[in-house]
């Protein structure tokens, strides 16, 4: 079976037709007009989309094509003849090296990106498209291009007769922050079926973040490092969210028929701030009735600006999809937040579509993952 043929071979066609050109113009031009060192343009093009055989076989070519122009003026000994094969033989070497080192460069950033990959699954887990009576969808922005791992976190977990879900924001810079949110998620999946109230699983979770500062955080980054966290339980039978915040942004409810409310939280401190004990923690008890979209997100979110320094209306922006499917939802946020600043963002943002599915079956647990369509990233850390 023949390999197709790649975009770099078909645009191998461009140097080429220029080297014909040039070679064809400079020997139907006057005497007094020279174009035969221009041939040097073919192989710099093809260093920039070709690898180093194609750019040296370009190279050559051009060589190839001057002492060709000097042969048929006869002038192929002369001294500026050769000069000028030799500057464009040495300039095709050149690119040609070019070309190995861009190529070399490439594997090294595609072997990263792979390791950054399989960092970023083993640190957050992909949600299913289902937990329980549950439709979930998740999507995540990064603020840096090409960036897999930043400093918002979630993660889901199914418990006694209903579900965990954690959505929170590492305040921090670097690996420092990582493994913050690395120790955050795994303290959370575990502390999750050992703590019955979220209070508790808060305080846990509290003294988790506290511990990891105490080991690793430098004495001028004290007080630097701490995290936004919102906890919620979702019973599979009772049609209530139960939630706990730890200084993080409240959730939007969307309920069937264009209406966004928020849900009234008694917030404590971000973890790593504060005292440990479940005291510290208030439980806030929302309804969750068949049909609503429960939406968590990061302050990437609602911080987001455009142009004018307006910050992006989410609620208002939100109402506009309350009867969508969770996955329908983020696709029309994730096109709508993207044109709201411009297409980049200023900080990394997370959002959960949640909504309680009165189809489902209570005993079904995980399905597949559920991507936003256009979110090439898939779930983040």
């Amino acid at each position: 079976m023949r390999e197709p043929l790649r975009p770099s071979h078909a645009l191998l066609v461009i140097p080429l037709a220029l080297i014909i050109v040039i070679t064809a113009v400079d020997i139907l031009a006057p005497e007094d007009i020279r174009l035969g060192p221009l041939l040097v343009i073919a192989p710099a093009i093809t260093a920039s989309f070709a690898g180093p055989l194609s750019t040296g076989v370009i190279g050559l070519l051009a060589v190839a094509a001057q002492a060709y122009i000097g042969l048929y003026f006869g002038v192929l000994s002369s001294r500026n003849t050769l000069v000028q094969i030799v500057a464009i033989g040495v300039l095709s070497i050149l690119t040609a090296l070019f070309a190995l080192i861009r190529e070399r460069r490439g594997r090294q950033l595609a072997r990263v990106r792979s390791v950054a990959e399989a960092a970023q699954h083993v640190l957050l887990w992909p949600l299913p498209d289902r937990i329980g009576p549950l439709r979930v969808a998740s999507l995540y922005l990064a603020a840096e291009d090409e960036a897999l791992i930043g400093g918002d976190l979630y993660a889901a977990t199914r418990v006694e007769g209903g579900t965990r879900v954690l959505i929170g924001d590492v305040r921090g810079k670097g690996l420092a922050a990582i493994g913050e949110a690395a120790l955050l998620l795994g303290a959370f999946r575990e502390a999750a079926h050992q703590h019955t109230g979220l209070p508790a699983l808060a305080a846990a979770l509290q003294k988790s973040v506290r511990r990891y500062e105490d080991d690793f955080e430098s004495e001028d980054a004290t007080g630097e490092c701490f995290v936004t966290a919102l906890l919620l339980e979702i019973p599979d039978e009772d049609h209530v969210i139960r939630m706990t915040s730890c200084g993080h942004p409240p959730p939007l409810l969307l309920t069937p028929g264009r209406s966004v409310s928020v849900p009234n939280l008694h917030p404590a401190p971000p973890l790593g701030i504060g005292s440990t004990g479940p005291a510290s923690y208030s439980l806030d008890v929302s309804t969750f009735e068949d049909g609503d979209t429960l939406l968590l997100y990061t302050d990437g979110v609602i911080e987001a600006r455009d142009r004018k320094g307006d910050f992006y209306p989410f609620a208002e922006r939100a109402e506009r999809w309350t009867e969508s499917s969770p996955e329908a939802l983020l696709h029309h946020l994730r096109r709508d937040l993207l044109a709201h600043v411009g297409g980049r963002l200023g900080d990394d943002a997370a959002v959960i579509a949640i909504q309680r599915d009165p189809t489902a079956r209570p005993g079904h647990r995980r399905g597949k993952t559920n991507r936003v369509p256009g979110d090439s990233s898939g779930d983040r850390l």
